[in-house]
């Protein structure tokens, strides 16, 4: 790896993020920047309270461009549209080394075009993939007009692109790898079955339509699991916004859970657990990673559409699943269930025969265990330092050019 230089002209980047999870995951590559380029980075661009820690001076609050849900959407379109062209022409009289967009393509990906029709010297990078494996996988091939190289975040990424005539692209590692150590319980945290009620996770997702769509069924199964196996200790991770309503709604529950808000909490929870109930997203493979067993369900309106892209899903991952576990390891260990299976008697009956020593569970624990050598970078590396000796290789390779 390189060692910063300190009189070394610095490297202009230019870095978009357009929600929480990108600013997080934007700071972090920022943090590492310096030392894989070898000299400092003068930084600009759009981002949020951790990009601003690192020296970003956001273009505008962040706010104005993180919405989720389609009719918050159409209400701000005119703010995010304008939003859009500001930021792509503060990049282009910014005149950087390199643009850096992070995740959010409904925003990013815009951004970039919008930088690639003035600007097609500049090179771009783009952190973390859209889901082009599961979803439009027409979008990879047109990224590559726009984006030059692509920092996947889940292993089998690179291959999808590469069948789909999508952009170069490297995996640098997930996030969740810097936190295993949170997530894994020590010796004794978690107890052993049978010593104890059975500690349950429910985790009915993290946005409001997921919540409205399980948590009542979620409900119904647990009190459906106690009936079964007897009492049972539940936990339920909530994000800190939802929370309040999340603990009205169990309030009536015949078993209650009790809901966590603050994320070292949460992380605890996943030390402790024997097993979960989830809804499908990132959270399948945070609960592989602390090699927690778990059934997985979710419910999509428009559900044709699902129908419609799983023969791509099959071609490109070689797994029927949209649970990131299964596709990552290229079998179906967790089982899943969609719209009308999703309900409480199935899901319970499934989390019932997780709860002891038996095939299911083992099945997913020793599957669980080989995702470390899947997900794992060489030398020890972060994925924040991998994703960094990427982007100053794009860099240098920019200045190569220009040069030549």
């Amino acid at each position: 790896m390189s060692t910063t230089l300190p009189d070394a002209a610095p490297l202009k980047v230019f870095v978009v993020a357009g929600e929480d999870s990108g600013d997080q995951l934007g700071a972090a590559l920022m943090r590492a920047l310096p030392a894989a380029a070898g000299r400092p980075i003068a930084l600009s661009g759009m981002g949020g309270e951790r990009l601003a820690q690192v020296g970003l001076a956001p273009l505008f609050p962040l706010s104005d461009i993180a919405v989720i849900g389609f009719d918050e959407v159409v209400r701000r379109l005119p703010t995010l549209i304008r939003r859009i062209r500001e930021t792509a022409e503060a990049a282009i009289a910014a005149d950087p080394d390199i643009v850096v967009i992070v995740d959010s393509p409904d925003f990013t990906h815009r951004v970039a075009k919008r930088i690639r029709a003035v600007r097609p010297d500049l090179p771009i990078v783009d952190y973390v993939s859209p889901t082009v494996w599961a979803w439009r996988p027409g979008r990879a091939k047109k990224m590559a007009r726009y984006v030059d190289h692509l920092l996947a975040i889940l292993p089998f990424e690179p291959e999808v692109h590469r069948r789909l005539e999508g952009p170069a692209c490297t995996y640098v590692g997930h996030p969740l790898i810097d936190h295993l150590h949170e997530l894994r319980p020590a010796p004794g945290e978690r107890r052993p079955l049978g010593d104890g009620p059975p500690v349950v996770l429910i985790l009915p997702g993290s946005r409001r339509h997921e919540i409205s769509s399980l948590l009542v069924d979620f409900g119904k199964a647990l009190a459906r699991l106690a009936e079964k196996v007897g009492p049972v200790e539940a936990l339920l991770p909530a994000v800190p916004h939802l929370a309040d309503r999340i603990e009205a709604d169990v309030a009536t529950w015949p078993v209650k859970p009790r809901v966590i808000r603050a994320l070292d909490d949460k992380r605890a929870a996943f030390r402790r657990a024997h097993v979960a109930l989830a809804a499908s997203g990132t959270v399948s493979l945070e609960l592989a990673l602390a090699g927690v067993p778990m059934a997985i369900a979710y419910r999509l309106d428009g559900f044709y559409r699902l129908v419609k892209h799983l023969n791509r899903v099959v071609k490109i991952a070689q797994v029927t699943s949209m649970v990131l576990p299964n596709i990552i390891l290229g079998e179906n260990v967790v089982p899943e269930f969609l719209d009308d299976e999703a309900n409480p008697e199935a899901l319970a009956t499934c989390v019932a025969a997780l709860l002891h020593d038996g095939p299911e569970r083992r099945r997913q624990c020793d599957a669980f265990r080989r995702l470390d050598a899947l997900m794992a970078l060489e030398g020890g590396r972060s994925p924040s330092e991998r994703a960094a000796e990427v982007v100053a290789t794009v860099a240098r390779e920019r200045v190569r050019g220009s040069r030549g």
